[in-house]
């Protein structure tokens, strides 16, 4: 089976084929700032983006004979996880998204190649995957539900990888995923279901290199009505200029195990307070899974820290054993959905 997986990001489309699961090409067409500032909204992208798609396989000798195109989903509404046909409602909301974001281009693209390949195209395990319980969702506001929004498509990935190495199926067990990156979400996946996770994107959970986390609410809304700042700029605090960046001025992980390393009691004490709001996470996914965890998976980029790690696991390794699969493979993961749809082991969803 031969696979085409289309994945924009803020300043690159990454391109790949599979052929079953083998990679066999894989390109990053990089946009610089300066491509991009006529651009004002992430829509008048995609006829840009789209030709830089054939104008890379064609550079590259691909013929546009697929068995299969399968783009990460973009901002759509809350739908459970899983494999969607590109179909003509996922176009429209897309086009028509709440949220700007290049991961919205990803189906537009695919579904254009795929009338040109005549083959079916795919979108699968977007963000906005929502399998919470009711109870899960209410807050004490009623206007203020919580909302289902964290790194859906690597946390089911690494999930079924670990559930085949003991040679069961994902929807066999109880995992807890832990996604560290930018953003941090913190996952209980119930017999094949997420059932409850911290919104990873919008100020809810543990803080991360730039996210602010979950913030005393009454504080927080003192600071908005303090005259102080405009509303992107508490915007940008919760995402985008929060977290570690707010205390050290740096996402640079790394760096501030150094600084932490030599010495610097404030680096360390940064960090290890992130870590500790992880760990506190994990253990209200252990509660929401009535404390019947198989395993707690790490993943993403930080996953690779190893004094990251080390020190969660601490924190959190009585409550099931804890299983490290660090990084994060966002093409493989969607070649292994399309595999799995074409090969039927998956079954294809339609968006309604």
């Amino acid at each position: 089976m031969k696979i085409l997986v289309i994945n924009p990001g803020s300043t690159s489309t990454k391109l790949a084929v599979y052929e079953d699961s083998t990679q066999v090409w894989k390109e990053s067409v990089y946009h610089s700032a300066e491509e991009l500032a006529p651009y004002h909204h992430i829509n008048e992208q995609y006829e840009y983006r789209k030709e830089h798609v054939y104008t890379a396989l064609a550079k590259a000798g691909i013929s546009l004979h697929f068995d299969a195109i399968i783009a990460r989903g973009g901002l759509l509404k809350p739908i459970p996880g899983g494999v969607y046909r590109i179909n003509e409602r996922i176009k429209h909301d897309l086009w028509n998204a709440n949220m700007e974001h290049a991961s919205n281009l990803a189906a537009l693209i695919a579904d254009d190649i795929a009338s040109h390949s005549g083959c079916p195209s795919f979108i699968a395990d977007p963000v906005v995957t929502d399998e919470l319980r009711d109870i899960a969702r209410l807050t004490g506001i009623p206007e203020v539900p919580r909302i289902s929004i964290f790194h859906a498509l690597n946390s089911r990935a690494v999930s079924r990888q670990y559930a085949a190495s003991i040679h069961k199926k994902y929807e066999e067990l109880n995992l807890i995923v832990v996604h560290l990156g930018g953003g941090i979400s913190v996952s209980a996946h119930h017999f094949g279901k997420v059932i409850d996770v911290n919104n990873a994107l919008n100020g809810e959970g543990p803080f991360s290199p730039e996210r602010a986390g979950t913030v005393p609410a009454r504080q927080l809304v003192d600071l908005c009505f303090s005259g102080k700042y405009k509303y992107e700029e508490i915007r940008k605090m919760l995402n985008g200029k929060g977290g570690l960046l707010a205390h050290l001025g740096t996402t640079d992980v790394p760096t501030i195990v150094r600084w932490a390393h030599a010495g610097n009691k404030k680096h360390k004490l940064v960090l290890d307070a992130m870590i500790y709001t992880v760990a506190k996470q994990v253990g209200a996914m252990h509660v929401a899974l009535e404390c019947q965890t198989d395993a707690i998976i790490l993943t993403g980029g930080i996953a690779h820290c190893q004094y990251c790690t080390d020190l969660l696991t601490q924190w959190i390794h009585k409550l099931a054993p804890v299983i490290i699969i660090p990084g994060e493979d966002e093409m493989g993961a969607l070649a292994m959905n399309a595999l799995g749809v074409l090969h039927k082991e998956l079954p294809l969803q339609e968006y309604l």
